[in-house]
């Protein structure tokens, strides 16, 4: 894409990309779009930016006169007004005739900042911006992989090196740092965690290990947490519930818990859109190359057929729904069923849905 800077190039040299009249900041990796939000904010308005009052809207209820006013309104101290839209799909959807107006012709002295998960290339308004504004891509890196593209390991990779020196003052060597995109994957609000922690373990002048990144970020949690998926995955609902039991009785948060279950089962949902839509282009892949698409990886050894297995027992249809099985499960954790124990009965209901699911695929099969 043309007049895209990727936000690991922004955040490591923010002096040499320019805030602009209209910024957006789009992709779906919300970690890394506040660190960028956050530096772009101390690019306009300097070491104090967490000071200065700043207008912020929910793109999803305000209307383009609400936001068009704050931008025409005269600072009361002289300087830039900036205005930021949160969540703003529904806003550009609603108002993208506006932008495509504003961004030709912004006011002087006021900054606006869109936050999207999606901001596609086809259209007026994403070059308009690219013209007249900034673009910065919030989401994990990826590199071309024959027809597909694929995530760029190495550059996460380096980024971590340069995080862990740049915000938490320490050393992370290069296999160290492949050890944790292993365990973790590309989450990086999970990295984040995990590299305040590392931090902790080692003096200024130590190098974080591969070995201490496999006992503080790996540990029986990790590895119960992905065997109690493996095991509902597997449909084996007993022993998935158990391994639930180990990790709650153990201590572990269930939203933090359910943040690997997302990533690992999210995979699985992306590998089957890959998969389905290649047939109905006409151009089919094998499973295996729709499950690396998704994130999957053929490490250790027998990893990839095993996720190939897993996702033939769930099926298309119930690969279809862990989207939504998986967001109603999220949103329960955050509302509903936010005390402990009702948390965990939630988890619970996915695990044994997923199960469930696979149950009755093979009894299907079986008549």
């Amino acid at each position: 894409m043309s007049n895209v800077v990727h936000v690991f190039d922004y955040l490591a040299a923010p002096q040499r990309t320019k805030a602009q009249a209209v910024n957006v900041l789009f992709g779906t990796e919300h970690f890394l779009r506040q660190l960028c939000l956050r530096q772009l904010k101390s690019q306009l308005l300097g070491a104090g930016a967490d000071d200065v009052p700043i207008a912020s809207f929910d793109g999803e209820t305000v209307e383009w006169r609400d936001v068009h006013d704050e931008l025409a309104t005269l600072s009361l101290f002289g300087g830039l007004r900036v205005t930021i839209v949160y969540d703003a799909a529904e806003f550009v959807t609603r108002c993208r005739d506006k932008l495509e107006e504003y961004v030709a012709k912004p006011r002087k002295g006021s900054v606006l900042i869109l936050l999207v998960d999606s901001w596609p290339s086809n259209t007026r308004l994403f070059k308009a911006v690219g013209a007249h504004g900034l673009q910065i891509e919030c989401r994990p890196p990826e590199v071309a992989h024959g027809k597909n593209r694929l995530l760029d390991q190495t550059r996460v990779c380096r980024w971590l090196v340069y995080r862990a020196k740049t915000a938490h003052q320490s050393q992370l060597s290069e296999k160290a740092a492949v050890a944790m995109l292993d365990l973790v994957g590309p989450e990086f609000g999970i990295l984040e965690q995990e590299l305040a922690k590392l931090a902790l373990f080692v003096a200024a002048d130590q190098s974080i290990s591969p070995e201490l990144v496999h006992e503080v970020v790996g540990g029986w949690r990790t590895k119960t947490a992905w065997e109690l998926i493996d095991a509902a995955v597997s449909g084996n609902a007993g022993e998935a519930l158990s391994q639930l039991d180990k990790l709650l009785s153990a201590g572990q948060e269930p939203i933090a818990l359910m943040g690997a279950v997302q990533w690992s089962l999210r995979r699985f949902a992306t590998a089957s859109r890959v998969f389905y839509r290649a047939q109905r282009e006409g151009s089919p892949i094998s499973l295996s190359a729709a499950l690396l698409q998704a994130g999957f990886r053929n490490w250790p050894a027998n990893a990839l057929t095993l996720a190939e297995r897993q996702m033939s027992q769930l099926g298309r249809e119930r690969t279809r729904k862990l989207y939504r099985w998986l967001l109603e499960t999220d949103l329960a954790l955050k509302g509903t069923h936010s005390s402990p124990d009702r948390a965990r009965l939630a988890i619970e209901q996915l695990l044994i849905r997923l199960s469930s699911a696979v149950l009755q695929r093979r009894s299907a099969t079986a008549v």
